[in-house]
């Protein structure tokens, strides 16, 4: 996708504000000697921003806008450092909420249904972008926020809620714990919209199965206004992402250089119009593809395929790289295993061990399943997994998101 003459237009507009904010970036440009930009080269040879330049600016430092027009904050986690603070002006909180009832319409969600939220509120963006999108919509809102698992079936039950707002994990647990109870035939959901941490297509599977539901993926990031940016349609041919509000490009992460359309690499992402605190050309290190052409629903915004997993995934085993998603390609081909699974890095003995958890139902013999999953690892990836089998249900759930690789070898 070459960036156009409006985006450019919009991009230059984003350049003044921030050099006259005097903010990090404002400070690169002019170090760069870059007071506009007039071509597709020129924004390719704009400086990148990153996460730790987020950090770095805390708490207030990448305000744009003047402080009178400041309306809300939200932050990052701060779970591996110094939270990053994003402000918000009136026109970027409106801008969100249209973003994201766009997601709704795109799912197919009108006025009359009644989505149950069950992402957090407060300083994490989720809870109250789902709930400003479906307000903006017209639709009625259950706004329960996380965990209190039995509240949220009761609700679920009672207001016949018929769209599900969760992380892939919590909406697994609730798929679950209604097949327990056995009150599938209580529950009313038709959809589910689920964000926040990559899944497999082994998971989505059983979400889909268990809840009977349709499953729609939503996009976002807390720098970049929050989840609500992009979304697949029912033909679930990639997500569309709103073109008219962001500038994604598709970079090589080692040579940092833009890929052609439909190859895998970094999402990149140029804020057009926000006021707050814009950002040119922020590396997201989430891995991913523009998918060409023309998608059947006949949408005019392009697409983004599911996110692959993040260029920070990798772990390093015995001299091998290692991304989660080629454990979970690889499990996808044992039909007797769970979606649920969970990678243990050790240093025992002088060298690296990686115990590979999974889940199965108590037919299948334990001992020969892990074998031939070692087996399979060693073959494609050039290592040999300690790999222990255990009965379905027996890995831990999460309300928020699942933690799916724990590295020891630094404890």
């Amino acid at each position: 996708m070459q960036i156009s003459e409006l985006q450019i237009s919009q991009t230059n507009h984003q350049i003044q504000a921030l050099i006259k904010a005097g903010s990090f970036y404002g400070k690169k440009l002019e170090e760069a000697g870059i007071s506009s930009i007039s071509s597709p080269e020129d924004f390719e040879n704009l400086p990148f921003s990153e996460k730790n330049d987020l950090r770095e600016a805390y708490p207030l430092g990448l305000m744009t806008a003047p402080e009178k027009d400041i309306v809300r904050i939200h932050s990052s986690s701060g779970t591996t450092g110094l939270p990053v603070i994003i402000p918000y002006t009136a026109k970027d909180v409106e801008d969100w909420a249209v973003m994201f009832a766009r997601c709704y319409e795109t799912a197919g969600i009108t006025n009359m249904d009644r989505i149950q939220i069950t992402p957090g509120y407060g300083l994490w963006t989720a809870g109250i972008g789902f709930q400003a999108g479906a307000e903006k919509l017209g639709a009625m809102v259950v706004p329960m926020g996380p965990g209190n698992t039995d509240k949220q079936l009761q609700m679920m039950m009672d207001m016949k809620s018929t769209v599900i707002c969760a992380t892939s994990s919590y909406a697994l647990l609730l798929a679950e714990e209604i097949e327990k109870r056995e009150i599938k035939d209580r529950i009313h959901l038709k959809k589910g919209v689920i964000g926040s941490e990559r899944w497999g297509e082994k998971m989505r599977q059983r979400i889909r199965e268990e809840l009977g539901i349709e499953l729609y993926d939503i996009y976002g990031l807390t720098e970049v206004y929050g989840p609500g940016i992009g979304i697949n349609c029912s033909y679930d041919t990639g997500m569309h992402y709103w073109d008219d509000y962001l500038y994604i490009e598709i970079i090589d992460p080692v040579t940092l250089k833009p890929v052609p359309d439909g190859e895998l690499g970094e999402i990149v992402i140029t804020t057009l119009v926000k006021e707050g605190a814009p950002l040119i050309r922020y590396r997201t290190h989430d891995l991913s593809r523009i998918i060409p052409g023309a998608c059947p629903c006949g949408s005019k915004y392009p697409r983004l395929d599911i996110i692959m997993g993040r260029t920070d995934d990798m772990m390093k085993i015995k001299g091998v790289n290692v991304f989660p998603s080629q454990i979970e390609e690889i499990l996808k081909e044992f039909p007797e295993v769970s979606s649920e699974y969970q990678i243990r890095i050790s240093h025992l003995d002088g060298r690296d061990t990686m115990r590979l958890y999974v889940e199965t139902n108590g037919s299948v013999d334990f001992l020969d399943l892990a074998k031939r999953i070692a087996g399979t690892v060693k073959s494609r990836i050039g290592f040999t997994p300690l790999v222990k089998v255990v009965e379905l249900g027996l890995l831990p759930r999460s309300e928020k998101k699942s933690k799916r690789v724990i590295d020891e070898r630094y404890e």
